[in-house]
């Protein structure tokens, strides 16, 4: 091999859960669960991986790198602990990341964010993804902000996956005004419960009118666990992006107790992973 087939990245991208309850398609947050990508330039084209993905060029990571450049030359070796299906990003994760390799290797400065928006079809899941943190997400804008210190989740990923196209068509076509203004009303609650790390304002805040109940019939389990969560020593919780996957919101001192207790509700049909709210973003390493 020459000294120029020597070129290496590792790009590491968080999982991300969108909505938060009230803030449907606007808001979001980093897990603590990560993709990880080794890109290294060996001169022939592969994918190396025990998930279980494509190993051709229609692999979402190996689609969003050749966006910048062409993988010929390049081995992709994927690892991952994000659930692959149930609305925790692992496709947001995908093309994070594939994106960003291909941008340090080539030093491209591209415009990440809006490539990757545009690729996923949603800024929310790729701009907590790219960022970290929780984002406040405006068309084509994201806004970030730190995680409160003390906040934690922990989630429940059934065992069955609902496609997400099954999850946007149970959504009607108009929002009555008394829905939508309950819907502001207590996304903005969150929102300041989460800049004040008010627990008492994020547990009011985590109320949604919008989509969720809308969807409950294609994961009945996970809709009954919401109501069940306060019950059960939690905050709230929500409906991980489209779902099936529910994101339990506690502070650090409930999380095992709330773990065990998931973990018997959960018993046959889902399992309980943590991940808690993730202030790093996607980062890369040259070796």
């Amino acid at each position: 091999m020459s000294a120029g087939l020597s070129r290496r990245r590792v790009v590491r991208v968080p999982a991300s859960s969108a909505n938060l309850g009230p803030g449907f398609d606007a808001l979001a947050a980093a897990i603590a669960l990560h993709l990880e990508l080794e890109v290294v330039e060996t001169g022939c084209f592969a994918v190396q991986t025990e998930l279980d993905l494509p190993r051709g060029r229609e692999n979402l990571v190996v689609r969003a790198f050749e966006r910048l450049h062409p993988a010929d030359a390049f081995e992709f070796r994927i690892t991952s602990d994000i659930p692959l299906s149930g609305g925790l990003g692992s496709s947001a994760a995908a093309i994070v990341a594939g994106l960003l390799a291909a941008d340090h290797l080539f030093e491209l400065d591209a415009d990440i964010l809006r490539m990757a928006a545009e690729m996923e079809g949603h800024l929310d899941n790729v701009a907590a993804a790219l960022r970290g943190g929780f984002v406040v997400c405006n068309g084509a804008v994201a806004h970030r902000f730190e995680p409160p210190m003390g906040l934690e989740a922990v989630l429940v990923v059934p065992d069955a996956a609902v496609p997400t196209h099954q999850a946007r068509a149970a959504l009607p076509e108009r929002v009555a005004i008394d829905d939508a203004v309950f819907n502001i009303a207590h996304a903005s609650m969150l929102m300041l419960g989460l800049a004040t790390a008010d627990w008492e304002l994020i547990s009011v805040g985590l109320q949604d009118r919008m989509h969720q109940a809308q969807r409950a019939h294609l994961y009945p389990r996970s809709a009954e666990l919401l109501e069940r969560a306060q019950g059960l020593g939690a905050l709230g919780a929500t409906i991980s992006g489209a779902g099936p996957t529910v994101l339990v919101w506690c502070t650090y001192d409930q999380t095992g107790p709330l773990v065990e207790a998931l973990a018997r509700q959960a018993q046959g049909w889902a399992h309980v992973m943590r991940g808690r709210f993730e202030p790093h973003g996607a980062d890369v390493r040259s070796l």
